[in-house]
C-alpha cells in the first residue's frame, strides 16, 4: 500500500473519531436527543463501511 493511501485512511480514521466523539458529546450534554444520535451513529457506520473498502483496495 502507497503512503498516500496510508495518509489518506489515517485521515479517515481521524475524521470519523471526532464525528464518534461528537456524537457522545452530544448524547451526555443532551440525553433527551438520543434517537437522533442513534441515527446518526447508523450513519457513522454507513460512512465507515463505504470508505473501509475504499482505503484497502
Amino acid at each position: 500500500m502507497s503512503s498516500l493511501a496510508l495518509i489518506i485512511v489515517l485521515l479517515l480514521v481521524l475524521v470519523a473519531s471526532m464525528f464518534a466523539a461528537g456524537l457522545a458529546y452530544l448524547g451526555y450534554r443532551h440525553p433527551d436527543w438520543i434517537p437522533a444520535l442513534t441515527l446518526g451513529l447508523l450513519g457513522g457506520a454507513l460512512f465507515v463501511s463505504v470508505f473501509i473498502p475504499l482505503g484497502t483496495a
